[in-house]
């Protein structure tokens, strides 16, 4: 095979036989950001057991993360000594049984950030699929930059409808030595891998570069402008961070970085038409407003729009009830865009902030307290993805979710991002 789009690495795993994977394994850290107490009912539970909870920084933390930072990375710099076996030149299939008893495949393994460019109009192999916050970045950065390790919850797609890539491993699975089974934490499911022979590398790759070929693409797409074959599913701003940090090393190490371990990061890919893949809405909050204001404000800008999609509704949530607004003639596609644009004008010129929220439940619970508004949402289908990032470009951001909060990847497996 003379080119690989999904390469095989070292991954990093504690000895499950000595370490409690369900201790070991924490949900992605840009989950219940504004739900300290789900993160406080981790900790309590991990106690001072081995965890990649001492490897992280969830977000809802973020504004203490010159304290933690420093701690995160001597944990890392212990366990890659006390905790952590390398597991060489592999990929890790992945089963994952929902909270609802549906099993997600996928595999885990390296994409090269060369192939990757998150910049508005990008035409890379691997391309965010809403729009990056540039300012989101930074403070990411700070958390990566000086980190021996990395933990992947980024999750690629690839619009593979005849099932040619990640299936054919699935169906091998019975072959491949189960390096870990386990139940996850707060509701998550289960979890189980395994270590896939280094004989299939070759026959994924190859699936992988007839998923891009002109035939298939136009099968699919009709005349594409440009080719697609991971799209990020999640961890869009982790996959952002881990380009610029790359880029970062680049600048000093010129040609020597391209075989630095940081040209690469650690991902797990899956089939969009998995069936237990499902988009969810990521719905909005805003926080320290007058609710009055913001109707108001908003009715407004629904009348003033003059637009040719389908009418939009939003739900709007608020401490003393509820009410449905439509957006009559929307300029936007998707229901979000047109809510996001909203949401953007009026926080340049009024108080607050805005939070983006995974779940009904959390959006209504949010919104019960004074100064807050919700706004609830149907979102988009997952069948729509890839032809609208290839002829319209990246989505609003925050657009959709890969299911409910609780069915989002777990921490698990580990990669060396420094020489």
């Amino acid at each position: 095979m003379d080119k690989y789009y999904l390469h095989p690495a070292d991954i990093l795993l504690p000895d499950f036989n000595k370490v409690d994977g369900t201790r070991w394994a924490v949900i992605a850290c840009d989950q219940y950001t504004s739900e300290p107490k789900y993160w406080e009912d981790v900790q309590n539970f991990v106690g001072n057991e081995p965890s990649t909870l001492s490897l992280i920084l969830p977000e809802v933390y973020l504004s203490k993360s010159n304290e933690l930072v420093p701690k995160i990375n001597a944990s890392m710099e212990k366990y890659l000594k006390e905790v952590l076996i390398a597991h060489k030149n592999s990929m890790i299939y992945t089963e994952r049984v929902q909270k609802d008893g549906r099993v997600k495949h996928g595999l885990v393994a390296m994409v090269d950030l060369e192939e990757y460019d998150f910049s508005v109009g990008s035409k890379s192999l691997i391309r965010a699929t809403e729009g990056t916050v540039l300012e989101r970045i930074p403070p990411r950065v700070q958390v990566r930059k000086d980190a021996p390790v990395e933990l992947p919850h980024i999750m690629l797609l690839i619009d593979d409808d005849n099932k040619t890539v990640v299936e054919p491993i699935a169906e091998k699975k019975s072959s491949f030595k189960k390096i870990y089974d386990f139940t996850l934490m707060q509701g998550g499911g289960s979890v189980s891998g395994y270590l896939v022979d280094g004989a299939e590398f070759d026959g994924i790759n190859s699936a992988l570069s007839l998923l891009i070929s002109d035939e298939n693409a136009k099968r699919l797409y009709g005349n594409v402008p440009s080719k697609l074959l991971f799209a990020v599913g999640d961890g869009n701003h982790s996959l952002a961070t881990a380009r610029t940090c790359y880029l970062q090393v680049k600048e000093v190490l010129k040609e020597k970085a391209l075989t630095h371990p940081s040209r690469y990061a650690l991902v797990e890919v899956t089939n969009l038409h998995d069936n237990a893949l499902e988009f969810e809405p990521i719905y909005r909050v805003l926080f320290g407003v007058n609710e009055n204001k913001v109707i108001s404000a908003l009715k407004d800008y629904a009348n003033r729009l003059n637009g040719s999609e389908k009418p939009q509704t939003v739900k709007v949530v608020t401490a003393s009830g509820e009410e449905e607004i439509i957006f009559s003639k929307p300029e936007k596609q998707l229901t979000v865009g047109t809510l996001q644009d909203f949401i953007d004008g009026y926080l340049k010129s009024n108080d607050g902030e805005v939070d983006y929220i995974h779940g009904e439940d959390s959006v209504y619970a949010l919104s019960k307290k004074a100064g807050s508004v919700g706004f609830i949402f149907s979102g988009m289908k997952k069948d729509q993805l890839f032809k609208t990032v290839l002829f319209d470009g990246a989505l609003p951001r925050k657009t959709f979710s890969i299911g409910h909060a609780y069915d989002k990847r777990y921490y698990i497996e580990a990669r060396k991002i420094k020489e």
